[in-house]
């Protein structure tokens, strides 16, 4: 049975190797555009920098070269049930260097289609068993993000030897070059 997380909260990722599922649905809306929301991962270092720009995998870099961090693909549209995008995780390969993962998704041309995450709703972010498909954690998003065009979903960190998943939900208007100005 999986955990439902609430905003802060905390727990040990057991697996070594896993999905991360996002999903969202989007409001009817007058500004004329379809959307289309982005998943990214930054694995970062102690310094909470990118290890290198390769370790930023998202739509156009698919996976970190320590193949730890693969981006299964750009879903254009969100339209359907289920995940919208996902991001598989093996920790068993990943770079020694890495103490976190920060699990973003935006929306492209956020401003130039005068878009925003108020627009969008059913937003979620889980963890399951690869393998089996077996839900192991979820953490839905129920505030109302009215101006903000990126928002941190959640993030995995290493503390101890032991990687734990924590329940973020922030939000920001500056969009993904935000991000990468944070941790570039």
């Amino acid at each position: 049975m999986a955990i439902n997380l609430e905003k802060g909260q905390r727990v040990a990722v057991e697996l070594p190797k896993f999905t991360v599922g996002l999903g969202w649905d989007t409001n009817q809306t007058s500004t004329g555009f379809e959307f289309d929301l982005d998943a990214s991962a930054f694995i970062l270092g102690e310094n909470g920098k990118i290890l290198a720009d390769e370790y930023f995998v998202f739509y156009n870099n698919l996976q970190s070269p320590d193949e730890s961090v693969q981006h299964t693909g750009d879903n254009l549209t969100g339209e359907g049930e289920g995940d919208d995008e996902s991001i598989n995780i093996d920790l068993s390969k990943i770079d020694p260097r890495a103490t976190e993962i920060i699990l973003v998704v935006t929306i492209h041309k956020a401003a130039e289609r005068k878009q925003n995450f108020g627009q969008v709703h059913n937003a979620f972010i889980r963890i399951y068993n690869t393998d089996s498909g077996e839900e192991i954690l979820r953490y839905d998003l129920d505030e109302d993000f009215s101006i903000e065009t990126a928002v941190e979903f959640g993030r995995l960190y290493k503390r101890g030897g032991q990687w734990k998943f924590e329940a973020i939900g922030t939000g920001q208007k500056g969009g993904l070059a935000e991000y990468l100005n944070k941790y570039n």
